[in-house]
């Protein structure tokens, strides 16, 4: 559904536009915030252990359980069922896309170092906390010649992301 949203909203924007466009919908975060959004987290039927240990919070299991509502909608009520409900949960995130895209902090930093003649920024495991199912990492963006700056997340991703970010705002670096 997000994909076709993105094909009729923006039937001139170019590949890499939608990519990162439909990677903003369909994200676990994305996908966290409408289950929380339409209180599935209470509708989750859970074992006592996976309950105890936090699993209606996870993000994770948030994002996944999202995913399966919108196929379990697809399946038995059709794709107008599946859109119905996109439509209601994605619909502010989607009606954001319009302001043009949004281009993710790790790409507007590896766009400036190759603009500076600079490799690609490494991304490197700092620290690694939490239980498996609901884990923290810190990560640093490094490049040559610069001090890195760390980020914190949920997912190895969303720390690159957070220190990506750190890093383009220490350095003043404009979107």
């Amino acid at each position: 559904m997000a994909a076709e949203h993105l094909c009729q909203a923006f039937p001139t924007a170019r590949e890499g536009e939608l990519a990162r466009w439909l990677n903003r919908l369909v994200n676990s975060a994305a996908c966290a915030e409408v289950a929380r959004g339409i209180g599935l987290p209470d509708a989750l039927r859970l074992d006592a252990s996976a309950a105890r240990i936090g699993a209606r919070d996870s993000e994770r299991v948030l994002g996944d359980a999202c995913e399966a509502l919108m196929a379990a909608l697809y399946l038995d009520g059709g794709p107008d069922a599946a859109r119905s409900f996109f439509r209601m949960g994605w619909g502010e995130l989607a009606a954001s896309l319009d302001a043009g895209p949004d281009r993710d902090p790790k790409t507007r930093l590896q766009e400036w170092a190759m603009g500076l003649g600079l490799p690609p920024p490494d991304y490197v495991v700092v620290a690694s906390e939490g239980p498996p199912h609901d884990p923290r990492f810190t990560i640093e963006a490094r490049l040559p010649g610069l001090v890195p700056a760390s980020g914190a997340g949920r997912s190895k991703r969303d720390a690159e992301k957070a220190a990506a970010a750190q890093f383009l705002e220490r350095e003043k670096i404009q979107p």
